[in-house]
């Protein structure tokens, strides 16, 4: 995964970093399945390697395949970019261990949730089917409505050379 961000954070081809990002985000949902978060894995599988990558290859078949050289160095949102990722490794420090029994999350959520479900060996699946059913499928209609609005806007593109038409 890391080579991958190397990799797009140097290159200038846009098709070659839509590709690793979806490789990426493929990456990112077998580390999820080793987790045992296989919904969430799935999610990342559909969405970030699948859905994202057709829709940014989509939106660069519109434009210049090579990105320009920026004028300036981007100093500023470096600088915010390094600053937000100190924070946030300095935040995941006060966190418990990963799979800790004895932390909070485990002594106190945890066991409510799973009260309220039977035979559901996962937390994350437990809360997903239980208690955010009507947020998860709000979601997916947000995701689906988005998707099927770019493809409209993409489809809505004339091809040049009929009729003495020009390319919109």
């Amino acid at each position: 995964m890391a080579i991958s961000v190397v990799i797009m954070i140097r290159s200038r081809n846009l098709f070659a970093v839509i590709v690793l990002s979806g490789i990426y985000s493929f990456l990112m949902a077998t580390v999820l399945v080793a987790m045992d978060a296989v919904d969430v894995a799935m999610t990342e599988a559909a969405v970030g390697a699948g859905i994202s990558t057709v829709l940014l290859l989509g939106a660069l078949h519109l434009c210049r395949s090579d990105e320009a050289k920026p004028a300036h160095r981007p100093w500023l949102p470096l600088a915010v970019s390094v600053s937000t990722g100190a924070l946030l490794i300095y935040g995941a420090f006060g966190l418990p261990d990963f799979n800790n029994p004895l932390s909070p999350i485990h002594q106190h959520v945890a066991p409510r949730y799973m009260a309220n479900e039977v035979d559901v060996p996962n937390v994350v699946t437990a809360v997903l089917a239980s208690f955010r059913g009507y947020d998860t499928l709000g979601e997916t209609t947000v995701v689906f409505t988005a998707g099927a609005g770019i493809i409209a806007l993409l489809r809505r593109r004339k091809k040049p050379g009929r009729d003495g038409e020009t390319e919109k």
